[in-house]
């Protein structure tokens, strides 16, 4: 079976997108959202993503973003793959030209086929926990038992993760990856190596 593929988000410097490398993430999260505090400058993020290396996945997360932002970040940031976390429309979201994954938050109510139907074009979709007025990153797990066993596209997880539920999670979902960001961290927006490298360690061998 093909192992879990790992996202680390929400870098805010070379050395902590470093150290997420040089522990085997497949792909490294930079946040778009000013009141995130993980947000980074445009001239930040072509820092971080230039320091990577051609084989790691470099992705840029948005919130409600202005068109006019997101095309801006993209001309001056080598970013793969575009991640929208907020109310975006399918249309939105495909106007860019660029492979994206939504997020979409386990609301109780949610109609979540009808979700995964709405976003037909996305290259992955990614479920987070809810919390009302809040777009993501926060800390909180959901029931696992929601996610499809069944999907014809590749399903991310994120929400609450850390190196010590990561490995029962995948064990729960058998996702094809986990996102983290808050769960590898020493304090928001700095990422502690040790909990980096255990979280990926155990996600890849759940």
């Amino acid at each position: 079976m093909n192992s879990t593929r790992v996202k680390i988000c929400g870098i805010t410097s070379v050395a902590d997108a470093q150290t997420a490398v040089n522990a085997g993430a497949d792909a490294i999260g930079l946040v778009f959202y000013a009141p995130s505090p993980r947000a980074v400058t445009i001239e930040q993020a072509r820092e971080i993503a230039a320091s990577v290396g051609p084989f790691v996945t470099v992705v840029g997360l948005f919130v409600n973003a202005d068109e006019s932002y997101v095309c801006e970040v993209l001309a001056n940031v080598g970013l793969h793959l575009l991640q929208f976390h907020g109310d975006e429309s399918p249309e939105f979201c495909e106007s860019f030209h660029r492979p994206y994954m939504k997020a979409i938050r386990m609301r109780p109510e949610l109609d979540l086929v009808g979700a995964f139907d709405k976003y037909a074009s996305a290259t992955a979709i990614l479920l987070d926990a809810y919390r009302p007025g809040v777009p993501g990153g926060t800390g909180e797990t959901f029931d696992w038992q929601r996610v499809p066993k069944q999907s014809l596209r590749p399903i991310v997880l994120a929400g609450g993760l850390t190196p010590e539920n990561v490995a029962s999670a995948i064990q729960a979902t058998h996702v094809y990856g986990v996102d983290v960001s808050g769960g590898v961290e020493s304090a928001p927006g700095k990422k502690d190596s040790q909990k980096v490298e255990q979280f990926i360690f155990n996600a890849r061998h759940a």
